[in-house]
Parts: C-alpha cells; structure tokens; sequence
C-alpha cells in the first residue's frame, strides 16, 4: 500500500520548476550561445572567407566552362576542317577513280586498235607468205614440168632422129641464132 500511496503523492505533486541561471532556462542559454557563436563567426569575418571560398569555387568553374566552351569550339573547328578534308578526299577520290576509268578505257581502245592492226598485219604476211609458196610451188612444178618434157622430148628426139638429122636441127639452130 505504501507504493501506492507514493505513486499517488507523486501523482498529485505540484510540477517542478526548471532551473535558471540568471533568468535563462535552458533554451534560453542556447540560443545565447548560438548568438555569441554566430557573433564570432561575423568577429573572426567567416561570412566573407565563406563568401570568398565561393566565388574563388564560382571562378573556378566559371573558367573550367569557358575552357570547355573553347574546347569544344575547337573540337567542332577540327570536325569541319576533316569534314571538309574528307569531303576533299572523296572528291580527289572520284575525280581519280575517273581518270583512272577514262585511261583503263583508252588503254584498252588502244590495245584493241593495235591487236586489230596486228592481226590485219599477221593476216597480210600470212597471205604474202602462202602466195609466195603458191608463186614457189608453181615455179617448182613448172620446172618439173619443163625438165619432164625435156628428158620425153629427148627421148623422143633420140628415138626418132638419127646423127644426120641432129646435125641438121643443129645447123639450123645455129643459123637462126647469127641471124638475131
């Protein structure tokens, strides 16, 4: 029962009273020292280092833009200069593909004339040449032809004629002969 009486005592006490120290209570001793730590702060000039340390920071990055800037200015200078090296390039490129194509087809113009020639020649030397066996084979098979009617005619001649006919055909050859 006593605790029950203690509890109700405690119950029923009147609440006690925060301590002060010279008339401030607790929160009031902290928002005094959050005044006297804010008063050092503004003494000791942190506001301004703070202020400076940011535009030093503000500075900085403003510099790092203006250097990206330029970079990238540069960066789109040099894509426009080797656009414009590539675009030379292709038309070097096309402009060589087409000479090369205009001397492959005079090459092969060329070569197509000189063979044409070339066979219109070899045909020329190769009828000269079986016109001249042809010219060849006739004079061969004339001669042929003259030595066969000689050695029938001889035999012929020996044949028929005596020494006194010969001897006449021989006189008379040699007077058709002194009288030219």
């Amino acid at each position: 029962m006593s605790s029950a009486l203690l509890i109700a005592a405690i119950a029923e006490a009147p609440e006690a009273a925060e301590p002060t120290a010279f008339a401030l209570n607790p929160g009031g001793w902290v928002a005094l020292a959050i005044l006297i730590v804010f008063a050092l702060l503004v003494w000791k000039k942190v506001p301004g280092a703070v202020g400076r340390a940011l535009d030093s920071k503000i500075a900085l990055i403003r510099d790092q833009l203006a250097e990206a800037e330029s970079l990238r200015k540069e960066a789109e200078a040099l894509k426009a200069e080797y656009e414009a090296k590539s675009a030379s390039a292709d038309k070097d490129r096309e402009a060589l593909l087409e000479r090369a194509r205009h001397e492959a087809e005079e090459i092969v113009a060329k070569a197509k004339s000189d063979s044409e020639a070339l066979i219109a020649r070899r045909t020329r030397m190769a009828e000269d040449k079986i016109a001249a066996e042809e010219r060849a084979a006739v004079e061969q098979l004339r001669s042929a032809a003259a030595d066969a009617a000689t050695k029938a005619a001889a035999k012929i001649i020996a044949a028929r004629h005596d020494a006194a006919t010969d001897a006449k055909l021989v006189d008379q050859a040699i007077k058709e002969i002194s009288g030219r």
